[in-house]
């Protein structure tokens, strides 16, 4: 149904009433106050007092001038419409933008396109922190959870800005501490967010858990962007630290396909892919965890060799187990065995 055949009669929530006032402000015509006024039930004083309301929230409603003047919503006509606060917002555009690098396949350009959609009808203090968000961060491996949106935000914004910031940070071991930082990129790996940044305090280079991460403060202090030792990029570098790290796991792989299939299927988030000849090639990665290893490993969409290390070995047996059980489960050990499909439920 076109939003030009919709009554609606004394709709007296305000929430309700604005998003089908949205929803007629996105149609290809200009609406007069009062055909809104009759379409929604209500008097046009109450239309003009909702516009002015769309406003402030940020929603860019035009009024057109003359005898036949009226409303339209400049912004966003292609969208269904999105009533949000400041963390919602930013949280479904990390959300989208997180999920537009996502090794899921079949998302990213679906994921691109609905945050270009939000992008449009995003008011301008927040399509800035959404756009500072792209601009910081990058991904080794997707994160399955983690800091607050409204965090990782602020610490993107300071990234852009190059701007010193102060937080209290909580390590794994030990008490927590002040630390006054350059901050310089937020980077995506195993199933947690890092921030690469300068440590003055320490007059050196140190990657942080944003969960660790807490009573953030902006000094407004900028500052030269720095560069990475050796020049590499913040992903490799935080490969690298992980990899080197008391907790880590790297693992090896042969994958027995070609390099460019094997490709198709195997995010660079997850690894670096060497070809070793024309049917098969080598994956190396590295993740804070074995068990995550092991299920990232599991999804894999060819055939491969396991060389290391050894302790990915009962993750991958228990994962293969479970599978296998609820395979008899539906189809019955014998049917296994013999390698049939399981009768259609009728």
């Amino acid at each position: 149904m076109s939003a030009d055949s919709v009554v609606t009669r004394g709709v007296r929530d305000p929430a309700a009433r604005l998003l089908q006032l949205l929803s007629l402000l996105q149609a290809p015509r200009d609406w007069t106050g009062a055909e809104l006024a009759e379409r929604l039930g209500v008097t046009p004083r109450t239309i003009r007092r909702d516009i002015d309301h769309l406003r402030e929230l940020g929603y860019p409603v035009e009024a057109s001038q003359g005898n036949i003047g009226g409303y339209r919503l400049v912004a966003g006509t292609a969208m269904p419409p999105l009533l949000l606060d400041d963390d919602e917002a930013v949280a479904i555009a990390i959300g989208l933008r997180t999920a537009a690098t996502a090794a899921v396949s079949g998302i990213e350009e679906t994921s691109l396109r609905a945050l270009a959609k939000l992008e449009q009808v995003l008011p301008s203090r927040l399509r800035h922190r959404v756009s500072h968000f792209a601009e910081a961060a990058t991904y080794v491996s997707q994160p399955t959870g983690g800091p607050a949106a409204e965090l990782l935000a602020a610490l993107a914004a300071a990234c852009v800005a190059h701007e010193k910031i102060r937080f209290s940070y909580a390590p794994a071991h030990g008490e927590p501490s002040r630390r006054l930082a350059e901050p310089v990129r937020l980077v995506a790996a195993g199933r947690r967010w890092y921030l690469v940044g300068y440590d003055l305090d320490r007059a050196d280079w140190r990657t942080f858990r944003v969960d660790r991460i807490d009573a953030l403060h902006r000094t407004g202090a900028r500052v030269p962007e720095r560069e990475l030792p050796d020049g590499q990029d913040a992903a490799a570098y935080v490969a690298g630290v992980l990899g080197a790290g008391p907790g880590s796991c790297r693992a090896e792989l042969i994958l027995h396909a070609p390099i460019e299939r094997a490709a198709q299927g195997v995010p660079a988030s997850l690894g670096v892919l060497e070809q070793i000849d024309g049917q098969s090639c080598r994956l190396r990665t590295a993740v804070d965890s074995a068990e995550y290893l092991a299920f990232r490993i599991a999804a894999l969409r060819v055939d491969y060799t396991l060389i290391g290390p050894p302790e990915l070995v009962p993750h991958l047996r228990k994962i293969a187990e479970r599978a296998l059980g609820a395979i008899e489960a539906a189809q019955g050990p014998e049917e296994v065995k013999r390698g049939g499909a399981a009768t259609p439920a009728r």
